[in-house]
């Protein structure tokens, strides 16, 4: 009870430079952590009608999050599996571009970064649409002709339906074009010099590069999920789904 009170207690720039995650926490509330930099958390939340606790126990599940392990995922069918990666982009889309967006947009560049950030606040937002523009077509075609494969299977299709279903867009060609999106934020990553940072670098810059390195960490993990299980399962499911077609037209 103590501890918490004197989390209460302490400035946010405090609290943010302990763990740039409490950051996160304060803009999912509606709070940007670089405007009350020198007020304490009580007095932030009695602003924006938050009770402290509240926030700290939100803090609390973000850090006991876990996720979950490449091979506790390919145990799984390949419904879970985009049931899992539809998850993920939702969470991209609706909490971590917004919280990136908002460092970039609102906090005030000092000194040498001042260039920098002017860059950024043009580039990212381009990132942001391409971005999102990738998740729809993914979601749309990729996802999409996942379940009519299953369908396939499962016969849902009539025989002529299905093999037209089955010479369009093959799942290896939807594959290569994945590859062209594998490194999404090379752009990013050299305006920033590979989220180079002197020693003295102010803290908003600090909790930019930070989200920005581990945002890129998620994407990385998201790709390699994607090319690794995705991709080869729904491979496997489409020849069963061949298979099972050329069984009909033998009989």
């Amino acid at each position: 009870m103590e501890s918490k009170r004197i989390m209460h207690d302490a400035s946010v720039s405090d609290l943010v430079s302990e763990n740039y995650v409490f950051a996160s926490v304060l803009h999912y509330f509606g709070i940007s952590f670089y405007q009350y930099s020198t007020d304490s958390l009580s007095k932030v939340c009695k602003k924006h009608k938050v009770h402290p606790s509240q926030l700290i126990s939100q803090l609390e599940d973000w850090a006991a999050q876990k996720e979950p392990t490449p091979e506790e995922l390919f145990l799984n069918p390949i419904e879970v599996l985009v049931a899992y990666l539809k998850q993920k982009h939702y969470y991209f889309v609706r909490q971590e571009l917004p919280f990136l967006s908002n460092l970039i947009e609102g906090i005030k560049p000092e000194g040498k970064y001042a260039p920098l950030m002017a860059d950024l606040r043009i580039m990212f937002p381009m990132f942001v649409e391409d971005f999102i523009h990738h998740i729809h077509e993914e979601e749309s075609r990729l996802f999409k002709r996942i379940e009519m494969l299953q369908d396939i299977e499962n016969q849902l299709y009539s025989l002529s339906d299905a093999l037209t279903i089955l010479e369009k867009d093959p799942i290896i060609s939807l594959a290569d074009q994945h590859e062209i999106h594998d490194d999404e934020m090379e752009g990013i990553r050299k305006l920033t010099s590979d989220y180079e940072l002197s020693e003295g670098a102010p803290l908003t810059m600090k909790v930019l590069y930070h989200e920005l390195q581990k945002f890129e960490k998620e994407l990385t993990i998201h790709a390699q999920i994607e090319d690794d299980l995705l991709f080869p399962k729904a491979v496997q499911l489409e020849k069963e789904a061949l298979r099972l077609i050329r069984k009909k037209i033998m009989k």
